[in-house]
């Protein structure tokens, strides 16, 4: 993407956002409970193994006027929450304004309290059939461009996956854009979100899901650290490129994203690691460019998401509880 189409996004973003203000302020609510339960007769097993369905997905719920994809939102966030059902766990970026319709279709037992609307709302959101502990939202502490009107970041929860076993879940949304002052507020992002995993996962089992905006391949991104740094595992390296990295280029990425395929790296990811507890093992990993689409065949959002089944065991009986401080 050229430098003078950022720029025309940011500004067009930024222009738009400035006139729905009004209404977003008076239309956003907000709540102080983390997650929301729905009725359920679920009553966690003592196992010791297991596999667990995941996805991510990048959502597009700015508002109509503004988003960059071509279906109507409400329709399909709604068509997206039903086609989410078929998988246990799932992680959203850019859910903003169309929340209402995304969990009307849901039938997750567990799902994180939205934060608001877009200007308010971080877009992220968890949606479970297991219970979801200890939510922390961080706010990034540098983004560029359109992305600093929104609190754009990470969350953080703790899945209990079986009775007393739990998996440290990381929701990730970095800046966007890949000109030079986007890609330097990116690294710093992936560089906080390295030491909130450093602070806070000591010795536990963690996946990181979400819209990372950047590329092994591309010389200005820093993805590598939470691989490097921290024994994460990228799901796509492992299944779909012969566990090998793409080579790195300051050559600007491609751009269309709906055009890749599961040969493509792209900028959704699905991370794991194991701990002395918790084995994991990714042993499917797809690019949902066919599921997630309208009765057109159009897709129901700006991305594909990534989905992948991760195998589980465990190889001591207690686990560490948890790490943080319930909100």
């Amino acid at each position: 993407m050229s430098g003078q189409t950022n720029k025309n996004l940011i500004a067009r973003h930024s222009i738009w956002l400035s006139l729905l203000f009004p209404f977003l302020i008076s239309s956003t609510e907000f709540k102080r409970t983390s997650v929301e339960t729905l009725p359920s007769l679920l009553n966690l097993a003592h196992l010791k193994s297991g596999n667990l369905s995941v996805i991510s997905y990048n959502i597009a719920g700015l508002p109509q006027i503004i988003s960059s994809a071509t279906t109507d939102r409400a329709a399909s966030t709604e068509e997206i929450g039903r086609k989410l059902n078929r998988f246990d766990i799932a992680h959203v970026q850019e859910d903003f304004n169309y929340n209402r319709f995304l969990y009307r279709a849901s039938e997750h037992n567990f799902r994180t309290i939205t934060k608001g609307k877009v200007l308010f709302g971080d877009g992220l959101n968890t949606l479970s059939k297991f219970p979801i502990h200890n939510v922390k939202r961080i706010k990034w502490n540098d983004c560029s461009g359109a992305d600093c009107l929104t609190p754009k970041g990470f969350t953080y929860s703790q899945l209990e996956i079986a009775k007393g076993v739990f998996i440290d879940f990381y929701n990730v949304h970095a800046n966007a854009y890949n000109h030079l002052a986007a890609a330097a507020a990116r690294r710093k992002n992936i560089m906080q979100l390295s030491d909130f995993i450093q602070t806070n996962s000591i010795g536990n089992a963690v996946v990181v899901m979400g819209d990372l905006n950047g590329h092994y391949s591309y010389g200005h991104d820093n993805i590598g650290l939470l691989t490097t740094g921290h024994g994460l595992e990228d799901s796509w390296i492992v299944l779909k490129n012969n566990g090998a990295f793409p080579v790195s280029s300051l050559d600007m990425p491609a751009s269309n994203i709906l055009a890749l395929s599961d040969s493509s790296e792209t900028i959704d990811k699905i991370l794991y690691r194991s701990s002395p507890a918790i084995q994991l093992k990714a042993v499917d990993y797809r690019l949902e460019n066919n599921l997630f689409k309208n009765a057109e065949g159009l897709p129901l959002s700006d991305h594909h998401p990534v989905s992948a089944r991760i195998m589980w065991t465990t190889h001591i009986q207690d686990q560490p509880r948890l790490t943080v401080s319930d909100n």
